[in-house]
C-alpha cells in the first residue's frame, strides 16, 4: 500500500503520462534513495530553520537539487507540523515543537533529477516537564512497633522527559519529626524511578502519632524541576503501655457490720494506648488474695465491695491483691495492693483535721503544682482509743483520678497531686477523707475538702479578630472616637485584667490616635492628614496584669476619607500666548497645568474668564492629578 501511495504521488508531480521524458516529465522509479537526517530541540520559536533537504546530498547522476515534490509519511503530522520550501528545500517549524507529543518527522522528498532523499527530522528533547505524582497527598499507615528499614511502596513520580531530564531523586522536604522516615529508590525497565518509605528510627504513637512529609523529587535539569506529594502517616497503637494504679497501695476500713454491697473503697489506674489497648478492667487475684470472695469488684469502676458477711473475730485484715488489665489481643496488666480493715463496732466517730498547706492556710493549690506536690496535712485521732493517734484507716475519694493520698506510718496522711491540674478546664474539686476507726461496731467519719485550683498566668489575652477595619474623616476632631477593640484572657483577677496600648511603629502615624487603656477604645489624638497616609496601620497590644505578664496583638486599618482641603495650583501664575488674526476655530493656543494635592480623585473644572460671542466654552481636559487646558481661539469675524 505505501508502494502504491508513493507511485500515486510521483504520477502527479510529473504532470504528464506520456513518455516524452523531457524536463517537465518526472516519470520515474528511483532505485536508490539519499537519507538526509535532521534534529531541532523542542520547544524552539515557530519558524525556526531546521535545515535544507538537499544540503550535502550528492549522486552520481548529479545533484538531487530542488524542485521537490514533497511526499510526507502517511501519520507524520508533516503538513501540519512542518513549513517545506519546495524551491529551496528549505524546512522550518510551522508550530511549536513538543517531543512527548511526536519525535520525530518523515517524509519523501522527489527532485526533478538525481536520487530521492528521505528525510527524518529527530524532535530533541528539552527539560520542560516536571515530575508528577499521581495524587497529591497519600495516606499510610504503620504499627507503632514496626522494625527498622521496614519499607512501604509509594505512587512514583512520572516525568515525560528523556534520560537525565527525567526523574533522578527524591527528598524529604519537611514533616520529618526525629528523622524518623527515609527515602530509597530504584529505576526498573519502564524508566520510572520507583520511591519506597523506610522506617529510619523507633516509632511511638504516644509520643507521636501522625506524620506529615512533604516528599520532592527532582529531573536532572540545570536548574532541576521538582514536583511535591505530601504523605500522611498514621502511627497505629500496639499494646506496649501496662496500666498504672494512681497509688500501689490503697488501705480501707469497714464495719464487720457492713451489709452486702458496701462500697469499701474504689482503686484507679490509667492506660496511655489508644482504643482497647487503653481501656482498662479490674479484677481481684483469687490466687493471691481473697480466695474466699469475701470482696468483689466491679471491673469497669474499680469500685470494691463486700460480697459476704464479714466477722471481726474472725478475721481482722484483708489483703487484696487487685490487678488492672488492659483489653489488648494481649493484655498488659499491673498490680495493687489493698489493705481492708474490719472494724468493731464502737459509738465514737473518728475525728479528722485537716491543714491545708498552702501559703495562707486555705484549701487552695496552684494550676502549677507537678504531681507529688502536697496539697493538705491530715491528721486523725479517735475518742474511744486511749492512744493519741489511735489505728484509724483513712481513704480519700474524689478528684477524679487528679489527687491521691499518701503516708508512711498510717498516722500522718498527706493529699498529693497525682494528675497535673488546668484552672481553665476545671477550678474546684471536691475531695471527701473518710477515716474509720477499729471499734465495734466501727464508725466512720468522713470530711469534705472544697479545693480551690488557684489562677497562673498561662492565657494571654485574645483579640476577637486579628484585623480590625474602622473608617474616619480627615477633618474628624481630636477626641473622635474611631473603634473599640475587645480582648479577653480566659484567666482570673489580675491575670486577667487586660490594659490596651498603642505600639509605635515606623511609618504608621500611629501618632494620630490615641486608646483608652481600659476600655479599648482608639480615638483621634490629633490631625490626620490623608494625603500624608490614607491607610494608616493600628498595632494595638492586649497585656494582661499578670506576673510575668503575657500579651498578644491586633491590626486595626483605619480608612482616611478625604474632604476638599487643598485648592488646585497652577503650575505658572501668569501666562503669555499671541494668537494670529486667522488662527483657525478650534486651535489649541495654550496649556495650563493644574496640580490638586488630594488623596481620592477630585474633578477640577477650569471656567474662562470670557466666553467667546459664539458662546462655546473653552476646552477643558482632565489627566490624573495633572489638569491641562486648552483654549480654543474662536473667530469673531464675520463677513460685511
Amino acid at each position: 500500500m505505501s508502494l502504491l501511495w508513493l507511485l500515486l504521488m510521483i504520477c502527479a508531480f510529473s504532470g504528464d503520462s506520456g513518455g516524452g521524458g523531457g524536463p517537465g516529465s518526472f516519470i520515474r522509479l528511483a532505485t536508490a534513495e539519499h537519507v538526509r537526517e535532521l534534529e531541532v530541540s523542542e520547544g524552539v520559536p515557530i519558524g525556526h530553520q531546521i535545515g535544507f533537504i538537499g544540503e550535502f546530498v550528492h549522486d552520481d547522476s548529479g545533484d538531487s537539487g530542488p524542485p521537490y515534490l514533497i511526499v510526507p509519511v502517511p501519520g507524520s503530522a508533516v503538513d501540519t507540523d512542518l513549513a517545506i520550501d519546495h524551491t529551496t528545500g528549505e524546512i522550518r517549524t510551522k508550530v511549536a515543537l513538543d517531543r512527548e507529543n511526536r519525535s520525530s518527522y518523515s517524509l519523501v522528498a522527489i527532485p526533478l533529477s538525481g536520487e530521492n532523499v528521505r528525510v527524518v527530522v529527530r524532535v530533541l528533547d528539552e527539560n520542560d516537564n516536571a515530575p508528577t505524582f499521581p495524587t497529591p497527598i497519600m495516606s499510610i499507615e504503620f504499627p507503632e512497633n514496626t522494625p527498622r528499614d521496614v519499607k512501604r511502596t509509594l505512587n512514583p513520580a512520572r516525568d515525560a522527559d528523556l534520560g537525565r531530564y527525567n526523574t533522578q531523586r527524591y527528598s524529604i522536604v519537611s514533616g520529618n519529626v526525629n528523622n524518623a522516615f527515609r527515602l530509597s529508590s530504584h529505576r526498573e525497565r519502564d524508566g520510572v524511578l520507583y520511591l519506597d518509605l523506610q522506617i529510619n528510627g523507633f516509632l511511638d504513637r504516644e509520643t507521636t502519632p501522625a506524620y506529615s512529609l512533604v516528599v520532592e523529587a527532582l529531573d536532572g535539569g540545570s536548574p532541576p524541576l521538582r514536583g511535591q506529594m505530601t504523605v500522611n502517616i498514621t502511627i497505629q497503637d500496639v499494646n506496649d503501655n501496662q496500666p498504672i494504679f494512681n497509688q500501689s497501695r490503697y488501705f480501707a476500713t469497714v464495719p464487720e457490720n457492713a451489709t452486702l454491697g458496701t462500697t469499701v473503697l474504689q482503686v484507679y489506674a490509667t492506660d496511655q494506648d489508644a482504643g482497647e489497648n487503653g481501656q482498662v478492667e479490674y479484677a481481684i487475684n483469687r490466687r493471691q488474695s481473697d480466695k474466699e470472695q469475701m470482696f468483689r469488684i466491679d471491673p469497669g469502676t474499680g469500685l470494691i465491695s463486700v460480697n459476704k458477711p464479714l466477722d471481726f473475730e474472725t478475721r481482722e485484715l484483708h489483703e487484696l491483691v487487685v490487678v488492672a488489665k488492659d483489653r489488648g489481643m494481649q493484655p498488659l496488666e499491673t498490680t495493687a495492693f489493698v489493705s481492708i480493715r474490719v472494724t468493731d463496732v464502737n459509738d465514737n466517730q473518728p475525728i479528722i483535721n485537716v491543714i491545708f498547706l498552702s501559703d495562707d492556710a486555705t484549701p487552695k493549690i496552684s494550676e502549677s503544682a507537678q504531681p507529688g506536690e502536697f496539697v493538705a496535712r491530715i491528721s486523725v485521732n479517735d475518742p474511744d482509743s486511749r492512744t493519741e493517734y489511735s489505728n484509724v484507716n483513712v481513704t480519700l475519694s474524689g478528684g477524679e483520678g487528679h489527687f491521691g493520698l499518701t503516708t508512711r506510718d498510717n498516722i500522718i496522711y498527706l493529699v498529693i497531686v497525682s494528675l497535673p491540674l488546668d484552672r481553665e478546664i476545671k477550678p474546684n474539686y471536691t475531695l471527701s477523707v473518710i477515716a474509720t476507726d477499729t471499734g465495734n461496731p466501727p464508725l466512720h467519719a468522713a470530711k469534705d475538702i472544697f479545693l480551690t485550683v488557684t489562677d497562673i498566668n498561662d492565657n494571654a489575652p485574645e483579640f476577637e479578630k486579628d484585623v480590625y477595619h474602622a473608617n474616619v474623616m480627615e477633618v474628624a476632631d481630636p477626641g473622635t472616637s474611631v473603634i473599640q477593640v475587645t480582648a479577653v484572657d480566659r484567666d482570673e483577677g489580675n491575670n486577667s485584667a487586660i490594659v490596651y496600648s498603642l505600639l509605635d511603629t515606623p511609618d504608621t502615624h500611629s501618632h494620630w490616635f490615641q486608646i483608652d487603656s481600659h476600655s479599648g477604645l482608639i480615638t483621634t489624638r490629633a490631625h490626620i492628614d490623608c494625603e500624608t497616609d490614607p491607610v494608616p496601620q493600628l498595632i494595638v497590644m492586649a497585656q494582661d496584669n499578670g506576673r510575668p505578664p503575657l500579651s498578644s496583638t491586633g491590626t486595626v486599618l483605619v480608612t482616611i476619607h478625604d474632604v476638599n482641603d487643598n485648592e488646585p495650583i497652577f503650575d505658572q501664575s501668569f501666562y503669555n500666548v499671541s494668537v494670529a488674526e486667522n488662527e483657525s476655530k478650534g486651535r489649541c493656543i495654550l496649556k495650563v497645568g493644574v496640580t490638586v494635592g488630594c488623596c481620592e480623585q477630585l474633578l477640577v473644572f477650569l471656567q474662562a474668564l470670557s466666553v467667546g460671542t459664539s458662546g462655546e466654552p473653552p476646552c477643558v481636559s482632565h489627566r490624573s492629578n495633572l489638569r491641562t487646558t486648552c483654549i480654543q481661539a474662536v473667530s469673531l469675524w464675520s463677513p460685511v
